[in-house]
């Protein structure tokens, strides 16, 4: 598969950037240590053991880091030994972690490490890899986010296209100012607890699979 190609615009994207990464999460997961062991204990009271969901996922350049976020669903399975849908699986409490993005916590420490930048696209999942357009590989150009530009813009409302084409713009378009918008914006949507979809779109996977149907 070719390289990624991405021109670095600016001091601010080139040196500036991770190192307030670096800074806030460092200084968010110390302030919000007390917020961070009292939902790591609820989730162990309600929803058991492991408090952490951790997954693969892409990053920069497409190699593969480990993502971790607070667990939001049961291990709930049926007769034959095979895990319910999401959907039957993720509970009242699940969907309030959900919705107040309190799940969102430990990818602090993602951040921390360098494996995310605090705006920037998204990390989904690893088995996507194979059906993004050459044009879509472009938001890999960059750490993925613990928020960006598509969250702004209708979050899990958006349908793939324009969600990734939202992630690309953002890659061309790395500023302080940009940052700190979507920063904000994302602030103002989870006190309002806005753009959080119940029904989830379809996987890509299967959405690129039906479209060459």
């Amino acid at each position: 598969m070719a390289k990624i190609r991405h021109t670095v615009h600016g001091p601010y994207e080139r040196f500036i950037k991770r190192a307030l990464d670096i800074t806030f999460s460092a200084l968010a997961l110390t302030v919000l240590s007390p917020l961070i062991g009292i939902t790591a204990l609820l989730v162990r009271m309600k929803l058991g053991s492991p408090v952490l969901f951790s997954q693969e996922r892409p990053g920069k350049d497409e190699r593969i880091f480990r993502l971790y976020k607070f667990r939001s669903m049961t291990d709930a399975r049926d007769s034959s030994g095979t895990l319910l849908p999401d959907s039957e699986r993720l509970t009242k409490f699940g969907k309030v972690l959900r919705s107040t993005s309190l799940d969102e916590l430990p990818e602090l420490y993602n951040i921390l490490r360098g494996d995310m930048s605090i705006v920037g696209p998204r990390p989904l999942l690893k088995q996507y890899l194979p059906y993004y357009r050459s044009e879509e590989r472009e938001r890999h150009a960059v750490r993925p986010g613990l928020t960006g530009l598509a969250q702004i813009h209708g979050r899990n409302y958006l349908m793939w296209d324009d969600r990734l084409k939202q992630d690309v713009e953002y890659v061309h378009n790395i500023t302080f100012a940009g940052d700190a918008g979507i920063i904000l914006q994302t602030v103002i949507k989870v006190l309002k607890r806005s753009g959080v979809a119940e029904k989830r779109i379809p996987p890509l996977d299967q959405v690129r699979r039906e479209e060459k149907a």
